[in-house]
Order: C-alpha cells, then structure tokens, then sequence
C-alpha cells in the first residue's frame, strides 16, 4: 500500500510540475510593461504603481491605484488581455508572438487587445484597416495553438 502511495504521489508531482503554463509578454517584470489593466476599460492607458501588484497566473499586474487593484482581484479574467498581452494583428496574421506597445490598445468585445508600434509600424492601424472581425477568430485559432511556454 505504502509503494502504491508513493507511486502515485510520484505520479502526481511529475504532472503538476510538467503543467503547461500560459505564456505572457511581459517586459520589465510585468504583463503590460505594468501598466494598470483595469485602466484601459476607461479608455486610458495608465502606468501602474509598484505599490499595487498582483500575481495572476504566475505573472505579475501592475495597477494604479488600491481600488483597480482590487477591482482586478475580484475578476483577473476580465482584464488580462488577449493572446498573453502580445500583438494581437501578428497572432493573426503571422501566427507568432509579437511585442506589444502599452499604449497601443483596443477594447473590443469587452477584452483588451493590445498592438506592436514601433519604427513606423502600427499594427493597430492594419488590425483596424483589415476587418478585426475576420481577423480576430484566426488569432484566437493561432494562440490556441502556441499560448503556452
């Protein structure tokens, strides 16, 4: 009785430490280079306090005040953002994982999508400008796929 036990305490500590884990883009130590999540439902983009953290996850949330703090604690889920906070037109189209700029955002469907803008390229545009309901389902598709470490 006491192998079997053993076995399958074995067993068990094999598949929980093998669990895959969802992969996150965080930059600086935090999802959204810590920015405040809750933040971009009132349709600002607002740089989080390392006084308010949260681990969700296994990843770390920024947030700018002790009320968005818990806000975020009582439904994470709603304001974590798609595709691990990477660049939702680049799971889409290219089915990679991209970076993302913290101010290059939408909230669509009630989620926050976020966007690679950088040395010219702003992908928001090009998720705007190429039906986001057409890509949207491919990036959701794309990230089923490759979401985890």
């Amino acid at each position: 009785m006491k192998k079997l036990f053993f076995l399958l305490l074995i067993t068990f500590s094999a598949f929980i430490a093998n669990a895959q884990q969802i992969d996150y883009y965080v930059d600086g130590g935090y999802v959204v280079e810590g920015y405040d999540v809750t933040e971009y439902f009132n349709k600002k983009a607002v740089e989080g306090s390392s006084k308010y953290v949260a681990i969700f996850d296994g990843v770390k949330f920024r947030f700018a005040s002790a009320q968005n703090l818990a806000k975020f604690k009582s439904a994470p889920k709603k304001y974590v953002p798609q595709y691990g906070g990477y660049c939702a037109y680049a799971m889409a189209t290219a089915n990679k994982k991209a970076d993302s700029d913290p101010e290059t955002y939408e909230i669509r469907d009630g989620k926050l999508f976020l966007f690679y803008n950088s040395w010219g390229i702003n992908n928001l545009k090009k998720w705007l400008a190429e039906d986001p309901n057409s890509l949207k389902p491919k990036a959701d598709a794309n990230w089923s796929k490759i979401k985890f470490k």
